[in-house]
């Protein structure tokens, strides 16, 4: 996999929804993986910003992706079933899914956290993965093989001093994906894998580290090929598990 090479069409036959493709790793995912073919289905809560990747995404001469505003937040499961019939309604299917949206929340001890702010970042790190999946797997059912992605944390591995809510979803996020692996691996060829992007130059990881020099860190852009490889059908036999992308 550390030499894996993609193949310019890999992803011409596939539907992939990716969440918190306003910007970030998110943002980079739906540009790079329009570009390997797929025909994308972007979420974020900012329309604006989704709306001009879609006119960039078209510019490159990529499939038109299919862009829905929807704030985890407070979203509630009907809206998830209202996506879910969306989606079937105009593609019959879904291959892919990665659970990209997140939040940081506040860089505080467990003690001082705000609860208001711990049901945030759960609502938007976890429980909001969780809906996807569970709601989308009939879709992602009629597509074999088929694929989702979780993205997890290095302090979702290993518990570190004031990432609070944050930390807690990664570590959730990565006991979500084995539950999920392991419970259709021998009854779907749907494949449920973590990544780990690591320290990337994004707007998040420059709140959480507001004295770092973010050139050291690459571009979200620069990661993609791990994104790529787990989208297509090269990755059929990989399921449970947690890569870093770096």
């Amino acid at each position: 996999m550390d030499h894996f090479k993609v193949s310019k069409n890999c992803l011409k036959d596939k539907t992939i929804l990716i969440t918190g493709a306003g910007s970030g790793i998110g943002r980079a995912a739906a540009e790079t993986l329009a570009q390997f073919g797929a025909q994308l289905i972007l979420l974020s809560k900012d329309i604006e910003k989704l709306e001009s990747l879609c006119q960039e995404i078209i510019k490159q001469d990529c499939k038109e992706p299919l862009i829905h505003s929807m704030n985890f937040e407070d979203a509630e499961e009907k809206q998830y079933l209202e996506l879910r019939e969306a989606i079937k309604n105009k593609f019959g299917k879904l291959d892919g899914l990665i659970n990209n949206a997140g939040i940081l929340g506040e860089k505080k001890s467990l003690e001082q956290y705000q609860y208001s702010m711990w049901k945030k970042v759960l609502n938007v790190n976890l429980d909001s993965s969780f809906l996807l999946t569970k709601t989308l797997l009939p879709l992602l059912n009629h597509s074999k093989p088929s694929s989702v992605v979780f993205t997890s944390s290095g302090v979702g591995k290993k518990g570190r001093a004031y990432w609070g809510a944050y930390a807690i979803s990664k570590f959730a996020t990565e006991g979500m994906m084995e539950v999920f692996a392991d419970e259709l691996e021998n009854t779907t060829k749907i494949r449920v894998n973590c990544i780990n992007p690591g320290a990337v130059r994004t707007k998040m990881r420059q709140e959480a580290y507001p004295a770092e020099d973010p050139k050291n860190n690459p571009q979200p852009n620069e990661i993609m090929d791990l994104y790529v490889y787990l989208m297509c059908d090269d990755s059929e036999e990989i399921n449970g598990t947690s890569i870093n992308a770096q």
